[in-house]
C-alpha cells in the first residue's frame, strides 16, 4: 500500500504542478485551475451520491454535479467579466447557491408522484451541493485573494498546511497515540494525534510563506506569529472536515468513499480537509490585507519601481497597485492607457488613499501630467 502511495505520488505531483504553473503564465483568468476544480468538483458528486444512496435510493448524480460545476463557474465569472474582486465573487456565489437550490426544489416538484421520500432526496441533494459546491467555489478564490502574481503562493500555503497537518496527526498518533478523540466516529484519530496536526500544520504554513516567497516576484512573506495562527487554525479546521467525512460514513456504515487510485482511497477523503480550510484561509488573507499585509503592497512597490514611478503621486500609486493585481508584466505601454483613462475617471477600483488622481489627497508628479496632456 505504501508503495502505491509513494508512486502514484511520484507522478501527480509533477503533473499538477506542472499544470499550475501553466496557469500562472496564462493569467488571471486561471483555465486550467477552472477545468481542474470542475472535474474535480463532479467526481468529488459521484462518490458522494455513492455513499448516500444506500439510504437515498432515488438521489441522482446529475442534479448535483450541474450544481457544483455552476457554483464553481460562478467563482470565475467576476474575473472572466473584469469584476476581479473576492466580494464580487461571493456575492456570485451565493446568487447560484440560491438558483440551484431553487432547481433542485423545481426538480423534486416535477418528479412527485405521492407522498413520501421527495423531501429526504431533496435534503440530500441540497447537502450534496453544498458540501462540496459551495466551499469549492470560494477555496478557489485563494488564486486571486492577494492578486493574480501572488495566487499559487497562497493556494499553496493551504494546501500544503492542511497536508502536513495530516502528516503530523498520522505520525503522532503513530507514535504516541493512546487515548482515542472519537472513538465511536473515527476510530484511529486520538488527541497525540490531534497535537500532532495542529503543529505539522503551522510548521507547513510557516515553512512555505518563508520558504518559498523569493520564487514569487513582488511578495514578502508574513510575520511569523500570523502564519503559526494561519497553520494552526487551519490545522484544526481540517480536522474538523475529516470528523464531518467520517459523520457521513458511519452514518452510511462505509469505511471509504469510492476508490480513485490504488492507495488513496476515494477523492473525497482526499479533498474533504482542503474544501473546509479553504474558506476559512480565504478570511485569513482578507484580514491579512485589512490589516496592511505585505503580499499586494510588496507587489505595488515593485511595479512602482519597474514604471519609475514616484510614491507621492497618487497615478504612480494607483498605476503601480494595478499593475501589481493584474499580474501585468509590468511594461511601459500599459501605463500611457490607464492614465489616459484615469485623466476623466471619478474614483480609484483600488484603495490608494485618493478619490480622484488630480485630488487633493496627492500632488501628481509632472511626469504623469505630462502623460495626461499628451494622451488626452
Amino acid at each position: 500500500m505504501l508503495g502505491w502511495r509513494l508512486a502514484v505520488s511520484a507522478v501527480l505531483i509533477p503533473l499538477f504542478g506542472g499544470l499550475f504553473w501553466a496557469d500562472h503564465r496564462l493569467g488571471a483568468a486561471a483555465p486550467c485551475l477552472y477545468v481542474l476544480c470542475a472535474v474535480l468538483g463532479a467526481r468529488c458528486s459521484w462518490e458522494l451520491v455513492a455513499l448516500l444512496r444506500p439510504r437515498f435510493p432515488e438521489l441522482r448524480f446529475g442534479p448535483i454535479a450541474v450544481c457544483v460545476v455552476l457554483l464553481v463557474t460562478s467563482a470565475w465569472a467576476p474575473h472572466w467579466c473584469g469584476a476581479a474582486s473576492t466580494t464580487s465573487a461571493a456575492a456570485a456565489i451565493g446568487l447560484v447557491w440560491m438558483l440551484c437550490r431553487l432547481g433542485l426544489f423545481a426538480l423534486e416538484a416535477w418528479r412527485y408522484e405521492r407522498p413520501g421520500a421527495r423531501m429526504e432526496t431533496l435534503s440530500a441533494a441540497i447537502m450534496g451541493a453544498s458540501y462540496i459546491g459551495a466551499p469549492l467555489a470560494l477555496t478557489a478564490q485563494l488564486r486571486w485573494v492577494q492578486g493574480a502574481g501572488a495566487g499559487y503562493y497562497v493556494l499553496a500555503s493551504m494546501i500544503i498546511a492542511t497536508k502536513m497537518g495530516d502528516v503530523g496527526a498520522y505520525t503522532a498518533g503513530r507514535l504516541f497515540g493512546k487515548r482515542k478523540m472519537a472513538p465511536s466516529l473515527s476510530p484511529g484519530k486520538t488527541w497525540a494525534g490531534f497535537g500532532g496536526a495542529l503543529i505539522g500544520a503551522a510548521l507547513g504554513a510557516w515553512g512555505w510563506l518563508h520558504l518559498a516567497a523569493p520564487l514569487f516576484p513582488g511578495v514578502s512573506a508574513p510575520p511569523t506569529g500570523w502564519s503559526l495562527l494561519y497553520g494552526v487554525t487551519l490545522g484544526l479546521v481540517g480536522l474538523g472536515g475529516d470528523l464531518c467525512e467520517s459523520l457521513i460514513k458511519r452514518d452510511m456504515q462505509q469505511k471509504d468513499a469510492a476508490a480513485l487510485m490504488p492507495g488513496f482511497g476515494g477523492l473525497l477523503d482526499l479533498l474533504v480537509s482542503r474544501l473546509v480550510a479553504g474558506p476559512v484561509a480565504v478570511l485569513f488573507w482578507q484580514w491579512f490585507s485589512r490589516r496592511g499585509g505585505a503580499l499586494p503592497r510588496a507587489g505595488w512597490l515593485v511595479s512602482m519601481a519597474a514604471i519609475g514611478g514616484d510614491a507621492h503621486c497618487p497615478i504612480d500609486r494607483f498605476v503601480g497597485r494595478a499593475l501589481a493585481e493584474s499580474g501585468s508584466s509590468l511594461r511601459f505601454a500599459p501605463v500611457v492607457g490607464i492614465v489616459r483613462d484615469l485623466s476623466t475617471t471619478s474614483y480609484f477600483p483600488f484603495d490608494t488613499g485618493v478619490r480622484s488622481p488630480l485630488g487633493s489627497r496627492g500632488q501628481v508628479c509632472a511626469r504623469c501630467r505630462r502623460m495626461s496632456e499628451a494622451t488626452t
